[in-house]
């Protein structure tokens, strides 16, 4: 804590602004993982340097019967946490010119959406939740730590077991309060890219591929060799908060069993990052997000495909 000298005589007392970075440190330091429940959330609800996130993107079927992906600020809007702020991942954080939807952003457009956002690389700690089953949360999760930012995690169970639980909801939207320059690296061993994978395949490289699509989309193709695990299997449907870790360990058996790094993916990055958050919680440290994922691979015809 800094102390501001007084007048001779007078007692020193707390610089104002460093109790706030303080108090915003304690919200950090009571993080356990990358996980926090909704009782630990309606606790520190209000507190100095928390700031709650809600990443919400929706799932509608286009006009051609396709899955197409729209902002969740509508529904934000209809109900959210107290005070939580709304996150763009299809814009602000996803790379909109990149070659595939969801690309993730370069370290200066993460940064300025982050500062846009209200966070502080100092004294902010985030919480982030969806209204699916958390892997869109998982997403910004896996941005934040990518780019430096520890003080994150997610809400189990989200605005889904939130809402179930009858605690307070807002609607209308939060106007975020802006904060200062917010520095981002992209930091080593989170990302894997198509090199990676083709090395992988190639056996120059040890690893395990992880797919978190549906069933049956990776029924329908997949790349060879991959391990299924569904994002949807990861939670209990009826709360959508995570599985307890001996569920999770059962459908990462395969997975486990191996010493090996572990590459994740799935359709466009987002699932995968909902199964590389269920590793951490069982203690693997080893995994990267495989980017591009199927988007990309399935984009070149001579790169291989399975089915089951």
């Amino acid at each position: 804590m800094t102390l501001t000298t007084a007048q001779s005589g007078e007692p020193t007392v707390p610089d104002p602004d460093s109790l706030g970075e303080d108090r915003g440190a304690a919200v950090g330091a009571a993080l356990a993982g990358p996980l926090v429940s909704t009782q630990w959330l309606c606790d520190h609800l209000g507190s100095d340097g928390l700031l709650v996130v809600d990443a919400s993107v929706v799932a509608v079927s286009g006009a051609d019967g396709r899955t197409e992906y729209v902002s969740g600020i509508g529904r934000h809007g209809e109900g959210h946490v107290p005070g939580a702020v709304f996150a763009d991942l299809l814009e602000r954080f996803s790379d909109p010119a990149g070659p595939f939807p969801f690309t993730r952003p370069g370290a200066e457009a993460f940064a300025a959406a982050a500062a846009a956002l209200g966070v502080d690389a100092d004294t902010t700690t985030v919480v982030v939740y969806d209204g699916a089953v958390g892997q869109w949360a998982a997403r910004l999760w896996w941005l934040f730590r990518s780019f430096g930012h520890d003080r994150v995690a997610v809400l189990d169970g989200g605005v889904t077991k939130w809402r179930e639980e009858g605690r307070p909801l807002e609607s209308g939207p939060v106007a975020p309060e802006p904060a200062g320059r917010f520095g981002a690296a992209e930091l080593p061993g989170f990302w894997s890219d198509r090199g990676d994978v083709e090395a992988l395949l190639a056996g120059d490289r040890t690893g395990t591929l992880v797919c978190g699509t549906p069933p049956k989309d990776f029924a329908a193709r997949h790349i060879p060799g991959s391990v299924s695990a569904p994002a949807l299997r990861l939670v209990d449907r009826a709360t959508n908060a995570f599985l307890p870790a001996a569920g999770l360990r059962d459908l990462f058996a395969d997975v486990l069993a191996s010493p090996d790094p572990i590459v994740a993916y799935c359709g466009g990055g987002i699932a995968a990052a909902a199964d590389a958050l269920a590793l951490a919680l069982l203690g693997r440290d080893d995994v990267t997000v495989y980017d591009g994922s199927l988007n990309e691979w399935a984009s070149d015809p001579a790169a291989p495909l399975a089915s089951a």
